[in-house]
């Protein structure tokens, strides 16, 4: 797996949160997001966004599943009352790009935590999520993003 570090600073997002079992209806709340930035001229070829799973399905009930659709907005952007604001912790993380397909997204889950550990890497208690940029968007691909500190 490509893996590198970085330090990525604290991000100001906008978000829409789907509450439900993980799949179908984090595109949707995505697909929302996407549509509430184009009409604000926020989705063009700088715009960051980030979809954050908020629970582990293995220990949260289906139904209580908590997904956020977000894009990176600057500090001065003034929100609107149709979507949340919030803040995304910034700090030292572990950056996968990977085909955003659900088969290439499960084998990285499976393949990343015993990786970390090997690199002398433990998991932070941060949001893990997921990042597309640029031509990421458009072409399927997305960085899964881990935060982490040293063993």
């Amino acid at each position: 797996m490509n893996m590198k570090v970085e330090t990525l600073p604290n991000y100001r997002i906008a978000y829409v949160r789907h509450v439900g079992p993980y799949g179908p209806g984090n595109i949707q709340a995505m697909e929302k997001l996407k549509k509430w930035a184009k009409e604000k001229h926020l989705l063009n070829k700088s715009a960051i966004l980030l979809g954050i799973p908020q629970d582990n399905p293995e220990t949260t009930l289906p139904e209580k599943c908590r997904y956020d659709a977000c894009i990176v907005i600057s500090n001065d952007y003034q929100i609107d009352s149709s979507i949340y604001e919030g803040e995304l912790p910034g700090g030292t993380y572990v950056i996968c790009k990977i085909k955003h397909t659900a088969e290439a997204i499960q084998h990285a889950w499976v393949e990343i935590f015993p990786t970390l550990q090997n690199s002398g890497y433990q998991i932070d208690n941060k949001p893990i999520f997921e990042r597309y940029t640029g031509d990421m968007i458009n072409n399927e691909y997305c960085e899964l993003c881990v935060p982490v500190k040293p063993l």
